[in-house]
């Protein structure tokens, strides 16, 4: 059974940063390397949104709200994937959801982990 498990989360002032970190399990290199994985958190009027998203080959995708402050990136033969959170604002407060899918027949998630920013 694939299991995702993040961590890195906290409290942090705005203005901050964190490295939230998700570990993959269950599973080996090579497949882990076929899996798109994203982060979530969520939004008003949907249940999740989108935050980032790198693909098997590291194509890359961020939400227009975190573009130029976030940065997603994965280390394959530590079947990790990352999201460096930079210049954190109050309204990036959320729990923050690891996922990993390939196609549609895929698709695993995380319990999340908390992220809140304030003075």
């Amino acid at each position: 059974q694939v299991q995702l498990v993040e961590s890195g989360g906290g409290s942090v002032q705005p203005g901050g940063s964190l490295r939230l970190s998700c570990a993959a399990s269950g599973l080996t290199v090579i497949t882990f390397s076929t899996y798109a994985m994203s982060w979530y958190r969520p939004a008003p009027g949907k249940e999740r949104e989108l935050v980032a998203d790198i693909h098997d080959i590291g194509g890359t995708y961020y939400v227009d709200s975190v573009k130029g402050r976030f940065t997603i990136s994965r280390d394959n033969a530590k079947t990790t994937v990352y999201l460096q959170m930079n210049s954190l604002q109050s309204d990036d407060t959320a729990v923050y959801y690891c996922n990993a899918y390939r196609g549609s027949a895929i698709k695993y998630w995380g319990q999340g982990t908390p992220v809140t920013v304030s003075s």
